[in-house]
């Protein structure tokens, strides 16, 4: 591989651009050309043309599809997605068909990870046998085939025996039970965010309690079994509320929020849009502005896309059979752009934060998130600040087209993506 020079870029959107010299996957020089700090005989090079320079970003919640609907997404189409979203790394969730929830789906996962090349994809194992939420998953077989996170995501754990469980054995394995919160009691038949909008469009409400009951329930249950503990997608003004109080009592609990719970409210619901159909439901003005505050804060840790295509056929039908979820590994950055730089609730190293260092620190990556500095793994995405652009879900490397942004112009754009030192995306292409 030849040494590659990414020119002109500011790291964490500060100073004055510098030229980056990568070599052998690692930053070997920060400087310029002219002053002779950054010289590479034969490089390849990105020009940066002022670009925003910052570590490759982290997913802990994507939704590959493969195994078993290979018609909504492969590792390979998901992969380049990612790439041209930014990200070095994604968390392929486990619930495919078959369920990863033992070693030899886990390891296929992986390696058609490695064969395609684009990011690093990661497993997440199953909690439990199936997704059904009555036996334990292999968790040690798969802890040793080198899966970090377990989560039944698109389920929840909600037997608080298998719960606690769970947390003791990931305790002893050093990984991380991500919780799918909502006690499905709660939410049978539930359509929309219970309330107002829900009351109007004549659709079945899914109550907030049924999310932050079981986060209160699992931060006790982590807490007392000294387990680490990560809540996927946080939705509700509550569960920041729990997740605050939890933290204060010493609860090793992180927590996730997804880009379109950052911008996008119920009120959208009233065209009956499927494309607008996502678990947990959209929420109201007031859940947006507390996640955001939460999210700038780090109260809630990242930023997580949940990323989920559906074919055509399952959203493009009446709302209750559609099926919940939305594209993001595209359109991530921007949304994070529009709703927390732009409203001055994060900058530059800010997001580095949410997008890519404190996922790296919660899944336990020691090459991912690292600090842009000689000597650090070439981990690397390059952002124009100032680019604009419409997003046309038919234009994007899945093969879903299930995006709610559709139409939207967004601010921000990613100009190239670097793993280990190789040029995976640029110019909103993936290199041949």
């Amino acid at each position: 591989m030849n040494p590659l020079i990414i020119r002109g870029v500011r790291p964490y959107g500060e100073g004055d651009p510098v030229d980056v010299l990568v070599r052998d996957g690692v930053i070997a020089a920060i400087g310029s050309a002219e002053d002779g700090e950054v010289a590479g005989g034969g490089a390849d090079v990105v020009e940066g043309g002022g670009a925003v320079l910052l570590p490759g970003f982290v997913d802990l919640h994507t939704h590959l599809r493969e195994p078993g609907r290979e018609d909504t997404e492969t590792i390979a189409t998901g992969s380049a997605a990612a790439a041209l979203g930014g990200y070095t790394a994604v968390f392929a969730m486990a619930n495919t068909d078959p369920v990863a929830d033992n070693e030899v789906v886990v390891q296929h996962v992986a390696r058609r990870g490695r064969e395609v090349g684009l990011v690093d994809v990661h497993p997440v194992g199953a909690v439990t046998v199936g997704l059904e939420g009555v036996k334990l998953a292999e968790l040690g077989t798969m802890a040793r085939a080198g899966v970090r996170v377990f989560s039944d995501d698109g389920h929840c754990v909600h037997d608080p025996l298998i719960m606690r469980r769970a947390l003791e054995y990931s305790k002893a394995l050093d990984v991380v039970i991500a919780q799918h919160a909502e006690e499905p009691r709660l939410t049978v038949g539930a359509q929309a965010h219970e309330g107002e909008q829900a009351s109007r469009l004549g659709l079945q409400g899914w109550p907030a309690a049924a999310e932050e009951s079981i986060v209160a329930r699992d931060c006790l249950l982590a807490l007392h079994a000294g387990a680490r503990l990560h809540v996927c997608h946080v939705s509700t003004t509550g569960t920041a509320d729990v997740l605050r109080w939890a933290k204060a009592r010493g609860t090793d609990v992180s927590a996730e929020v997804t880009p379109h719970h950052l911008l996008l409210t119920d009120e959208r619901l009233a065209t009956y849009d499927p494309v607008n159909k996502v678990n947990p439901p959209l929420r109201t003005a007031a859940d947006v502005e507390r996640l955001r505050a939460a999210l700038a804060e780090g109260v809630i840790d990242c930023v997580a896309t949940d990323h989920a295509p559906h074919a055509v056929q399952d959203k493009d039908c009446e709302w209750a059979a559609a099926r919940p979820g939305m594209l993001g590994l595209q359109t991530a950055l921007s949304i994070v752009v529009e709703t927390m730089v732009r409203t001055g609730l994060l900058d530059w190293r800010g997001v580095a934060r949410v997008m890519s260092e404190r996922p790296a620190e919660i899944a336990g990556l020691p090459d991912q998130g690292r600090p842009i500095e000689v000597g650090e793994p070439a981990n690397l995405v390059l952002v124009d600040p100032d680019a604009t652009w419409t997003v046309r879900g038919a234009d994007f490397a899945s093969i879903a087209a299930n995006t709610p942004f559709e139409g939207m112009e967004l601010p921000g754009a990613v100009v190239a993506t670097v793993l280990r030192g190789r040029v995976t995306a640029v110019g909103g292409r993936i290199p041949a």
